[in-house]
């Protein structure tokens, strides 16, 4: 593979790539004096796992500007034991836009998973799904349970409701009876082989992606 075509920098890849320094970067051009620029970025260079558009800006004006373009699509998961399946939703969660990603029991968790992630996505922890679905009221947020039970709906053919918050329960158990009852409605996942189910991380974003096919204007997509 040549230079050109290599992939884009990361924030955990042994041998970062990414952009230099500004001036070398961008010889000849005035460098920027904007806010949303980080002179130390504008120095050093950004190796962040960003899109080229929020090259050398700060941490906070990426988040300002996501702020703008967010889906009124939640993200609940309860009781996940795997931490990088943790990591794995709340990166697809910033990949989406996703308003916020609700946790539910464990507070504390390994973040190597989010790949620094975690840093541009809003992140809310709830002792318990019952203040989930308080908080889901309050907000005018519908909530869709997301396991493989008898009586669900099957997600290729649900109709998604837009201000939706989707929950998801740990491999296995799934999700609590406390939360398949306060919930709308349940959805699955149609499978085919021999596993009884999906990754958590994987049908959470199996699960994200059919809200953005439904709700998303692509045209705010990259």
């Amino acid at each position: 593979m040549d230079e050109e075509n290599k992939p884009g920098p990361t924030e955990w890849n042994a041998h970062p790539v990414g952009v230099g320094p500004w001036e070398d970067e961008h010889p000849g051009e005035p460098r920027p004096t904007e806010q949303r620029y980080d002179p130390e970025l504008l120095d050093e260079g950004d190796k962040r796992n960003v899109v080229d558009c929020y090259r050398y800006w700060t941490r906070e004006a990426i988040v300002e500007d996501i702020d703008t373009r967010r889906h009124p699509l939640h993200i609940a998961i309860e009781n996940f034991e795997n931490d990088s399946n943790i990591g794995t939703v709340v990166r697809t969660a910033n990949a989406f836009a996703v308003d916020i990603v609700h946790i539910v029991g464990r507070k504390r968790w390994n973040r190597r998973g989010a790949m620094v992630t975690d840093r541009y996505q809003h992140l809310m922890h709830h002792e318990d799904v019952s203040n989930v679905l308080e908080y889901a009221k309050a907000h005018d947020l519908t909530v869709v349970a997301v396991d493989n039970t008898p009586g669900s709906v099957p997600l290729e053919t649900a109709e998604l409701p837009e201000r939706c918050l989707l929950l998801f329960g740990q491999e296995g158990p799934g999700v609590t009876h406390e939360a398949q009852t306060g919930s709308s409605m349940t959805v699955s996942i149609a499978q085919f082989g021999s596993t009884r189910s999906i990754n958590a991380g994987v049908a959470a974003g199996i699960a994200m992606h059919a809200w953005v096919k439904l709700h998303a204007d692509l045209r705010n997509s990259w």
